[in-house]
């Protein structure tokens, strides 16, 4: 098979996927069709927000679909009508078989861990929360069911051990656009050869992120909760409540150091100085070095320190 007889169509909605889509361009790959999320009202004025994936796409002049209902008729009209052979998923929804089936070549998806670890929402920032030390990138042939297809290629890189989800996020985008090219080009060369994902019961999954799960719980041990803060950084932040005097708040944050020591204190209690913020927790401190009140921009600590007055008795909750 020839490249030019490569008919794409691609389906993504955030930045992690346009590097992917941009990669496809800037090689020459006929990409038929765009799909992307449909747009949405957001902020204040409930302007119509419009994903990254279509901004890129409509700069390049590319066709571009926005399905609501990845079912209806009149989308599998249009999706057929494109004739492409090849489909290719990066951070998208969950396809039903009529559309992931549809191409003589198949229909693989990036996914952004070391398959069969971490299926699911948010593989990165698991890989951090659990105190990985290596992660990878990983595509595979769409089935029936979530991230279990069969694997095509995987390339796997270090987690530092100060790494956020942002620097990961941004490392695996770019590894993982170089991975679709070269599975593009596998795809090319016909007789691709697969691996089925072996069936265990003790495989670590990426849980969708919610408010309860991205609570801080000063009560676990000193690496537990820095590998959390790291791996909600900056996105969507892990939070815990502020007690301070008479008043509670809910505080995001950041930017965080740790600090091995034994000690008295309890639990979320703060120790505060004039230049350092420390939470103390079981084997040792959590140093806060950026944080967000609420109604406010996110500060270092320093900023937060010559503006804003702890009582003696403030604790994290």
């Amino acid at each position: 098979m020839k490249r030019d007889t490569l008919r794409i169509v691609f389906m993504g909605t955030p930045d992690f996927a346009v590097s992917t889509l941009k990669t496809l361009v800037e090689q020459d790959y006929t990409i038929v069709g765009v799909i992307t999320a449909p747009d949405k009202p957001a902020g204040r004025g409930r302007k119509l927000n419009t994903s990254a994936v279509k901004k890129y796409a409509v700069a390049q002049g590319l066709n571009v679909l926005q399905p609501t209902n990845l079912k209806d008729e009149g989308f599998i009209k249009e999706l057929k009508a494109l004739n492409a052979n090849l489909q290719i998923i990066v951070a998208f929804r969950m396809l039903p078989e009529v559309v992931w089936g549809m191409p003589k070549y198949g229909t693989f998806n990036l996914h952004a861990s070391l398959l069969p670890n971490y299926r699911g929402a948010a593989p990165i920032h698991w890989a951090i929360i659990n105190g990985e030390t290596k992660t990878g990138v990983t595509t595979f042939f769409i089935d029936e069911k979530i991230d279990t297809g069969a694997i095509i290629l995987q390339k796997e890189i270090d987690i530092t051990a100060e790494e956020t989800v942002g620097s990961l996020h941004d490392k695996l985008m770019t590894i993982g656009s170089d991975l679709v090219l070269e599975t593009v080009k596998y795809i090319e060369e016909g007789d691709v050869e697969t691996t089925i994902q072996p069936k265990t019961e003790d495989l670590k999954t990426a849980y969708k992120l919610n408010r309860d799960n991205c609570k801080i719980d000063w009560n676990q041990d000193l690496n537990t909760i820095y590998n959390m803060i790291r791996g909600l950084n900056p996105f969507p932040a892990a939070w815990c409540q502020l007690e301070n005097g008479d008043e509670t708040l809910n505080v995001k944050i950041f930017n965080i150091g740790k600090e091995r020591d034994t000690h008295n204190f309890e639990n979320g209690e703060l120790i505060v100085s004039k230049n350092e913020l420390k939470v103390a927790v079981r084997d040792g401190y959590i140093l806060i070095e950026e944080i967000q009140l609420p109604g406010k921009r996110k500060m270092d600590i320093k900023s937060l320190l010559n503006g804003y007055n702890f009582e003696e008795n403030a604790k994290m909750l």
